[in-house]
């Protein structure tokens, strides 16, 4: 890479005085030191903010998603769940105007994310080592801690659009989870050292239509945590520069430069998967596909989002390749309109 897909070690701003992209903001961290307080506050380009918490969870038995986010024109907030044994999808989503019932910190780690509908509320409430995770929807309650582990680290990346089009997104991706999930009154325990929390985070503003993958996934493989972190096919690996890649070993990031290659067929997403590149070799084998499609005025989507299981190996900084054996995770692919 050239000299943008660098380590940012210092707090800074992610947008100038000015309302515009900050040069000196852009690279990755392994903690958040980008100040993102000034997104949504300027009213040049209004529409083009987009503000999102999206927590999964995966357990032996279910995975959960939770989103709360804001679009500027609209919110939306949803609660899914799938049970892994009989493969039952459980999906509360609601879309409202501008950003009533919603609360947002400016910038991660600064306050709890709260958001509150018709039929779904949420709260990402954070504390002393740890992120409270609280859903309520009619047929679920989520009461989950992601636990924040001493010297921790997630991987964040600054990335320009343009003069005034950037973000900042952290994808906080091996965090240790437990709690309870409970569905049509039946408690179901989030057990600790078999349950993992994944956090993306953004704030920045976006371009109207965006494409991307996204994999990810945590867990313990022959006695090492490792969490994997698989961006491509959108902006940020292809037009600027800034990957979105990485993995964490014990919770401390191996950063990946340059884009990764994504093998896959979109005639059937079940098949295995194949994501490739420097440092990075890796097999996904679905077990449950999602598809997902919103068209609304201003907004669409098209998802395809596959839960399954990673295998292979990444290669850490030090050189030694380390085995990724039966890591839970998913993979997808995106096609938004916002």
């Amino acid at each position: 890479m050239t000299g943008v897909d660098r380590e940012i070690t210092v707090p800074v701003p992610l947008l100038t005085a000015r309302g515009l992209q900050n040069p000196d903001a852009i690279g990755w961290t392994r903690t958040p030191l980008i100040d993102t307080d000034a997104v949504g506050r300027c009213p040049r380009g209004w529409g083009r903010t987009k503000r999102w918490e999206y927590w999964a969870v995966t357990t032996p038995t279910h995975i959960i998603a939770m989103t709360i986010g804001a679009l500027d024109y609209a919110n939306v907030r949803q609660v899914w769940v799938l049970d892994r044994t009989t493969g039952e999808e459980i999906d509360v989503f609601e879309i409202g105007a501008l950003s009533r019932g919603v609360h947002l910190p400016g910038t991660i780690g600064r306050g709890s994310a709260t958001s509150n509908g018709r039929r779904v509320s949420l709260e990402f409430a954070e504390d002393a080592g740890c992120t409270l995770l609280v859903a309520r929807s009619p047929r679920v309650r989520v009461d989950i801690v992601a636990t924040r582990p001493s010297e921790h680290e997630a991987m964040g990346t600054a990335a320009p659009f343009s003069p005034f089009l950037a973000e900042f997104t952290v994808k906080d991706v091996d965090r240790p989870a437990h709690g309870t999930i409970t569905v049509d009154g039946v408690v179901h325990e989030v057990p600790a050292g078999a349950s993992w929390a994944v956090l993306d985070h953004l704030r920045g503003r976006l371009p109207y239509r965006t494409h991307w993958n996204w994999g990810a996934g945590a867990g313990l493989s022959r006695g090492r945590r490792i969490g994997l972190q698989l961006g491509g096919g959108g902006p940020l690996a292809v037009r600027h520069g800034v990957s979105q890649n990485a993995f964490t070993l014990d919770g401390r990031v191996h950063k990946v430069a340059g884009a990764l290659e994504w093998d896959f067929d979109p005639e059937d997403w079940s098949a295995p998967w194949h994501i490739t590149g420097d440092r990075i070799d890796l097999a996904f084998t679905p077990f449950h596909v999602r598809a997902a499609r919103t068209q609304l005025v201003l907004v669409g989507s098209v998802t395809h989002q596959c839960f399954g299981h990673y295998d292979g190996q990444v290669r850490a900084d030090e050189g030694e390749w380390i085995a990724v054996a039966g890591i839970t995770g998913w993979a997808e692919d995106v096609h938004n309109r916002w």
